[in-house]
């Protein structure tokens, strides 16, 4: 029956190829392959392969900077303000943390997660316990321990975890960590077919930043973040070690601005 509802989906949608080497596979992978073909959505697959050549057209749209603030010109009384505001919902625990973790540490010349990474300080602490370190100092300052969600990937979440257990979650209170799973698009080739892996499964890649709200949803962590009764998420990458996560002036600023999201970057001092 599922093979049939299998065939059928794939017919609909010229990838008969992902059944070529069925016959050879184990009853658990032949399993495993039709579940696959069974859940991926297939008309995204086609909308993105589609679109791939198509022109963006900005005429009827005006682009222009973002407002922005500098911190730095900030008169006292502004900062002080915005600091108050970001405070208050920082100690209401309206806060938590994501951050983007799916990465291999393969461009670093380092075997495991990005997260594990040891960049060489005297301490030999990993991205992660650094990262860990900003957690524990906004602890100190407002007496709460903000939620750390960290997007894994399909490759290195078990390592992932496993390294969070080996150190002890580096002190933080383990039901402050939320591990969940960057989502994952299959692989084509240039005239649009799913690619097979060796393991004769769908070829997949993680879909990439872009998707973490997606993810976010798919994961229960919105559904999670309101039952904690978060308000808010600062969202960063596992690579920034010395990102201030915790920022009551950036929260207070977007509360007052009544905006949806706010950045922060800092100017480069040269190209």
């Amino acid at each position: 029956e599922k093979l049939e509802a299998a065939k059928a989906v794939l017919k609909k949608y010229g990838q008969e190829q992902l059944l070529s080497n069925y016959e050879k596979l184990s009853e658990e992978s032949k399993s495993k392959l039709l579940d696959e073909i069974l859940t991926v959505d297939f008309n995204q697959i086609s909308e993105l392969y589609n679109s791939r050549g198509a022109k963006q057209v900005y005429s009827d749209s005006e682009i222009e900077p973002i407002a922005y603030v500098e911190k730095e010109k900030m008169s006292k009384e502004e900062k002080e303000k915005y600091d108050q505001i970001g405070i208050e919902k920082i100690k209401e625990g309206k806060l938590a943390v994501v951050t983007m973790a799916g990465g291999q540490g393969t461009r670093l010349g380092h075997n495991g997660p990005k997260g594990t990474f040891d960049i060489g300080l005297e301490s030999h602490k990993s991205i992660f316990e650094i990262l860990c370190d900003t957690l524990k100092t906004a602890e100190k300052k407002y007496g709460v321990f903000v939620t750390w969600y960290i997007m894994t990937s399909k490759e290195n979440n078990d390592a992932t975890v496993k390294f969070f257990e080996d150190h002890d979650y580096f002190g933080y209170p383990k039901d402050k960590v939320v591990f969940f799973k960057q989502g994952q698009l299959p692989m084509i080739d240039t005239k649009g077919k799913i690619l097979i892996g060796e393991d004769g499964l769908i070829k997949q890649a993680a879909d990439g930043h872009g998707g973490i709200f997606l993810s976010m949803k798919k994961n229960g962590i919105i559904y999670d973040m309101k039952s904690r009764g978060i308000e808010w998420a600062f969202i960063g990458g596992v690579d920034n070690v010395l990102v201030n996560m915790v920022d009551p002036v950036l929260l207070g600023l977007a509360i007052d601005k009544k905006v949806l999201a706010a950045g922060k970057s800092v100017v480069k001092a040269g190209p």
